[in-house]
């Protein structure tokens, strides 16, 4: 797999329609508000994807395809989406148990693609809405958590959005 630009990889991977969260326009606008030449870098996929990790979900597949893990992917992409919504309506009741157990969830499930940002970026959640730093260490206010949360909530869409374009890329070229 070679890399790929995040720019080029949306372009050629189909979009599914999706209802885009408050979240996903912030990530979108900020996205729009990078100057041309960093739209076009490219972009490392070792900070996207452990090919360990993935390589071991794509040695199950069949030789002739990637049935199989196309569909655990696209079955990831339809829980992130609906994690993401809830997240939205947890950060709008600022219900941080909840932000905290979501953030579990889908670091378990983005920790299995190998999806290396999404999985820290969760695992930051989860602190947050425990009330601890990002290391989990140390205590912060319910104040600093919100704050924490809404810039890491826009953060881990985009890595999702990132994430995703690659692996809709990879499945199409293979």
């Amino acid at each position: 797999m070679s890399a790929t630009s995040p720019t080029k990889a949306a372009a050629s991977a189909e979009e599914a329609p999706i209802s885009k969260s408050k979240y996903a326009e912030e990530s979108e606008q900020a996205d729009r508000a990078e100057s041309e030449s960093e739209a076009d870098a490219v972009y490392d996929e070792d900070d996207i994807i452990d090919h360990v990790t993935f390589d071991q979900l794509l040695e199950m597949d069949d030789e002739e395809d990637h049935e199989f893990s196309k569909s655990l992917v696209w079955n990831y992409f339809e829980q992130a989406e609906k994690t993401f919504a809830d997240m939205e309506a947890a950060m709008e009741k600022l219900d941080f148990p909840d932000l905290s157990r979501l953030g579990h969830f889908l670091k378990g499930s983005s920790a299995a693609l190998g999806l290396i940002k999404v999985k820290q970026s969760c695992e930051k959640l989860q602190h947050y809405g425990n009330r601890k730093d990002a290391t989990g260490n140390n205590s912060i206010t319910n104040e600093e958590a919100e704050n924490l949360i809404r810039t890491l909530l826009v953060e881990m869409r985009r890595e999702y959005d990132e994430a995703e374009n690659y692996l809709r890329v990879f499945y199409e070229e293979s």
